[in-house]
């Protein structure tokens, strides 16, 4: 049996169509390869467009970073990566080599600046925290606008204390020490915290006062004056006064890392000072009342010459004027005469007139009239102790009754006033005159007198005279005692027949009124009638009178009342 020759060449025919299909019909399956290819592709490019310029930064150390984990953010925004941490050829520093992202490359100029943000303590601010769980991180602060492109930078060991986002202006003070006062330090407005310090410079060669730089912030810069002043509140202030024991303290952190703080001037003119200019200078004062007493304009310079002791009395102490404070003490030195072998304490004082007058009633050019007024009425200056507790001193101006006519002298531009002993130094030296008084009074004569006199008064009595004397009076009172016994027995009888006039008066004055009523009308019968029951009741009045009086005191017969 054969095939037929027609029939393979039409399944040739057939089948040759359903190959081709074959070949080139699209699998579904080559869709995911194709997808990752795109996606790696898109990857690749949008890395590649992302990718910004590669830095260098150079730190101190590398502590807590680490290559390929830590990264640069600006307000938690990551910026870029560290890619790798070596040391400089020198061995001193390290190089930390960080990719930034694209759209941080406008901000890599030369004003940027980049420090490590990790856990630290400054006095008793702690910053840094979060770090403890994410880890540390490269803080970036792009600063102003402007400034040419860069891509070495030099690491700030500490946080910058003004970031270019934040409002205010710098000022900068002027101290002789710095004492407590650190980086980081506040600065305060009215117990709020409205800045901090950001470091000092000293002088050149240590010689001269210590620049401090502050930052005040937006809007507490406005509140600066060309005559603001700032004092020191580091650590706590104790005080020991009239009132007791104070104690102040600022905050916990001006405790440990100081601080300094401002306020607003008193207006003593009615007009206020022009704002203070950006990086204006200002001087830093120990203490707030040092502060407030440099606000004084008018100053009168005196000194004083003491030659008791002026033991707790120190530059800075007060000088009062019936317990109120008209100045300050500005030295007290010791001055030697070689010449007369004579030594005393020269005390200057600097009083501000504006403590006690308004700056309009202060007439310049007559403080030394009315300097030398008050002494002619005995102004004198002396030593007064200020706190019996801590031994401090103070000078106390007081006028001293019927003191001797002084004259107020010059030292250059300063007044001489007169002084004397005060304080325990003046209570010996009175207590000195009076012990020379007593010692100088003739007390071994008075004594002798004394006993001289005493004992002719012994023999004056002693005498006979005196003697009899006392038998006489002893003989007259006894002659009175027995008159007067008489004179109560003869009035006796009297006295008993007082009542009885007494009632018979008062019948005869009721019989004339009776009579009186009889007899009416406005005649000078009726008239003299009534007088004579007027002197009558008189009468009777002056009877009883006389009779309660004799009962009381029988002797006035003799003895008069």
């Amino acid at each position: 049996m054969t095939d037929d020759p027609q029939d393979h060449s039409g399944d040739r025919a057939a089948s040759a169509p359903e190959a081709s299909a074959r070949r080139y019909r699209f699998s579904i399956i080559w869709l995911v390869p194709i997808v990752a290819v795109a996606i790696a592709g898109y990857l690749a490019w949008r890395g590649i467009m992302g990718r910004g310029p590669d830095i260098t930064i150079v730190f101190d150390t590398a502590d807590g970073l680490t290559s390929g984990q830590t990264q640069v953010k600006n307000k938690a925004v990551p910026l870029g990566t560290v890619q790798d941490v070596t040391l400089t050829p020198d061995m001193r520093h390290v190089e930390v080599r960080v990719r930034m992202s694209a759209k941080a490359a406008p901000m890599l100029t030369d004003h940027a600046r980049f420090w490590v943000v990790r856990p630290r303590l400054n006095g008793a601010s702690v910053t840094g925290l979060e770090t403890l769980m994410t880890g540390a991180y490269i803080a970036m602060d792009p600063g102003v606008a402007g400034g040419s492109s860069a891509s070495n930078f030099k690491g700030l060991e500490a946080p910058p204390g003004i970031r270019s986002d934040q409002p205010g202006n710098t000022y900068t003070l002027i101290s002789p020490s710095l004492g407590s006062i650190g980086q980081g330090a506040p600065v305060f407005f009215r117990d709020i915290d409205v800045g901090e310090v950001l470091g000092y410079t000293m002088p050149p060669g240590g010689v001269g006062p210590i620049l401090i730089q502050v930052f005040v912030r937006q809007p507490y810069d406005t509140y600066l004056r060309t005559d603001t002043r700032f004092w020191n509140v580091s650590g706590v202030q104790v005080g020991l006064g009239a009132g007791g024991l104070k104690v102040k303290l600022q905050s916990i952190q001006a405790l440990f890392s100081g601080g300094v703080a401002f306020g607003l001037p008193d207006k003593r003119e009615g007009v206020a000072a022009p704002p203070a200019p950006r990086n204006s200078v200002f001087r830093l004062y120990d203490s707030n009342e040092a502060a407030d007493n440099a606000g004084y304009r008018e100053r009168v310079s005196l000194v004083t010459y003491l030659t008791s002791s002026v033991s707790g009395l120190t530059a800075g102490a007060q000088v009062t004027m019936f317990g109120i404070q008209l100045g300050t003490v500005t030295s007290v030195k010791l001055v030697l005469d070689q010449e007369g072998g004579t030594a005393r304490v020269r005390v200057g004082m600097e009083i501000q007139p504006e403590r006690i007058l308004p700056l309009g009633e202060i007439r310049r050019g007559t403080m030394a009239a009315t300097t030398q007024a008050l002494v002619d009425n005995g102004l004198r200056a002396s030593v007064d102790s200020a706190s019996l507790l801590t031994g401090e001193s103070m000078i106390s101006l007081s006028f001293v009754k019927n003191a001797p006519p002084a004259v107020v002298g010059t030292e250059g531009l300063a007044l001489v006033i007169p002084s004397k002993a005060g304080g325990m130094s003046g209570i010996m030296d009175s207590l000195s005159t009076v012990a020379d008084k007593i010692a100088a009074m003739p007390l071994t004569q008075v004594g002798d007198n004394l006993n001289s006199l005493l004992a002719h008064s012994d023999a004056r009595i002693n005498s006979p005279e005196v003697r009899q004397a006392i038998v006489a009076l002893r003989d007259s009172l006894r002659s009175i005692q027995a008159l007067a016994g008489d004179a109560r027995t003869g009035m006796h009888p009297l006295l008993q027949r007082l009542p009885q006039m007494s009632q018979q008066l008062d019948g005869t004055l009721k019989n004339a009124n009776k009579l009186m009523a009889s007899y009416g009308g406005d005649t000078d019968f009726h008239r003299d009638l009534q007088q004579m029951l007027v002197q009558l009741n008189e009468a009777a009045r002056s009877l009883r009178f006389l009779t309660d009086f004799l009962n009381r005191h029988p002797s006035a017969l003799i003895t008069g009342r």
